[in-house]
């Protein structure tokens, strides 16, 4: 009995071992992994806050939290598993797949351009006031977890890309491990910043004048804040999209766009000193333009279309 214990204990010693080290090779894929989806994330952490403004202030962490539980659905029940089953059948189909997401993620950048400087419809503006708090809540929602499950999957492929070489339980691991951990970064910055408001009036009714002018000042901030989000957002979609079309095309060696982009980044980062940083801001610059063109031919076509069927409708 005692040796076939000790036999026991050691088999159970080196299945802890095996599994510890599963778990270090799926941190480590994860932490790279996630290191390639930060602007993707950036992304989703500047364009979420919009969908719960606007409404009363017991009801805006509830909607980041149905957001978020979106997400995390997109992420683990329908995207997880349908990239490690591009993985395994199909990981020729990864970057064409990124791209479209990419030229998605362009085109509605590029519909918020054209919104700014066209005037909202009063067919719109009357709609959305004839919907009850409960109607307008469940729309919103709705929109920002499709919204979400695009940035999702690109967040999903990028780590993919990532770990696609690691064993399928390391890649499944990594990316479960990318997903959990993004959401709750992203939903708590969320959440933080559309709370923003409440907390700087809670703290301007305190005594000390130092933390009352503070709160003040958060709550002079707010509508500025959405405003540069609002901004920031754009630019990332536009950046992280035109970035990951002008990687696609480099990897299927149509090679002009590329070349372009990194030429001008390779020139920017002669600057000395701070080569790094402008050689990085022109080929996100680049990447932007590249983007804004593709997002304005999607733009154009699906326009010109919707006028023609509504032409035929008449």
């Amino acid at each position: 009995m005692p040796s076939g214990l000790a036999a026991l204990l050691d088999d159970v010693a080196g299945i802890t071992k095996l599994a510890a080290a599963s778990l270090d090779d799926v941190s480590a894929a994860a932490g790279k992994a996630g290191t390639k989806a930060v602007g993707v994330v950036v992304d989703d952490a500047a364009v979420t806050p919009g969908y719960a403004m606007g409404f009363t202030p017991d009801r805006e962490l509830p909607i980041v939290w149905k957001i978020a539980l979106g997400s995390l659905r997109n992420k683990l029940l329908f995207l997880l598993p349908g990239a490690l089953l591009l993985s395994a059948f199909a990981p020729w189909a990864v970057t064409p797949l990124l791209m479209c997401g990419g030229a998605y993620l362009a085109f509605e950048a590029t519909e918020k351009v054209l919104e700014a400087f066209t005037p909202e419809s009063e067919g719109e503006a009357i709609e959305e006031l004839a919907l009850s708090g409960p109607e307008l809540e469940k729309q919103k929602v709705s929109g920002a977890i499709r919204t979400d499950l695009i940035l999702s999957a690109e967040i999903m492929a990028i780590a993919l890309a990532d770990v696609s070489a690691q064993p399928l339980p390391v890649q499944a691991g990594a990316l479960a491990l990318v997903g959990v951990l993004l959401t709750i970064g992203v939903y708590g910055v969320v959440a933080l910043i559309v709370k923003m408001d409440d907390i700087g009036l809670h703290l301007s009714r305190r005594s000390s004048k130092g933390v009352a002018g503070f709160g003040r000042g958060l709550v002079k901030a707010m509508p500025w804040t959405m405003e540069a989000l609002t901004v920031i957002g754009t630019a990332a979609m536009l950046w992280v999209g035109g970035g990951i079309i002008v990687h696609g095309l480099e990897k299927f060696h149509l090679t002009p766009v590329p070349r372009w982009v990194e030429g001008v980044s390779h020139w920017a980062g002669q600057v000395p000193g701070v080569g790094g940083l402008t050689g990085w801001m022109a080929f996100a610059l680049g990447s932007a333009v590249v983007g804004l063109v593709v997002g304005g031919s999607l733009a154009g076509i699906m326009h010109l279309w919707h006028h023609r069927k509504g032409a035929a409708a008449h």
